[in-house]
């Protein structure tokens, strides 16, 4: 597929918000792929705390399943499970700063259409997750709506429980291809 053609849809957003199981749906109900999130893989036998060098790693590992899968997907379309700009809320929150590599990738590494994974789910506790208190999901919601909106992004918020939410995601990509 030529990639000046295919639509990179990302689903983005704090922790436990049902980014995996709405980008995996969406990705089915187009018939298309998803990227999975590298970080989970990465992070599953990390049994430390985090340094900029794993950051790092996640960057590069996360962009290169994302090019990796490009030619697999369908219909024009890619979703996403997040992409790299974890890196940069993390990096950002734990190390107070994000490589400068990470920041100028994300100034060109273009997705055309990111949805917003709001933080009314309940929490799910997983070992690779550290925010569960209510403020700690609404300063990082703040985040990463402060993050597309200095991207200029053209995203949604999505809401909702169950299928509900999964409904809201489809409504939302349907009305923006649309």
């Amino acid at each position: 597929m030529d990639h000046k053609s295919l639509l990179k849809i990302a689903v983005v957003g704090p922790e436990s918000t049902g980014k995996s199981w709405v980008s995996e749906r969406l990705a089915r109900a187009y018939g298309t792929i998803c990227v999975p999130e590298y970080s989970r893989e990465y992070c599953r036998n990390l049994h430390r705390d985090y340094t900029v060098q794993d950051e790092l790693n996640i960057y590069y590992g996360q962009l290169a399943l994302e090019r990796s899968l490009e030619p697999l997907a369908q219909h024009g379309l890619l979703f996403c499970d997040t992409t790299f700009m974890t890196v940069k809320v993390w990096c950002d929150y734990l190390f107070g700063d994000t490589p400068t590599e990470v920041n100028e990738r994300l100034q060109v590494h273009h997705y055309d259409f990111y949805l917003l994974m709001d933080i009314d789910l309940p929490w799910e506790d997983d070992p690779l997750r550290d925010f569960p208190a209510p403020e700690q999901r609404r300063h990082f919601l703040q985040v990463w709506e402060n993050e597309l909106i200095a991207l200029h992004a053209d995203y949604q918020l999505i809401s909702g429980l169950g299928e509900e939410r999964f409904l809201n995601a489809k409504k939302a990509v349907d009305e923006w291809l649309f």
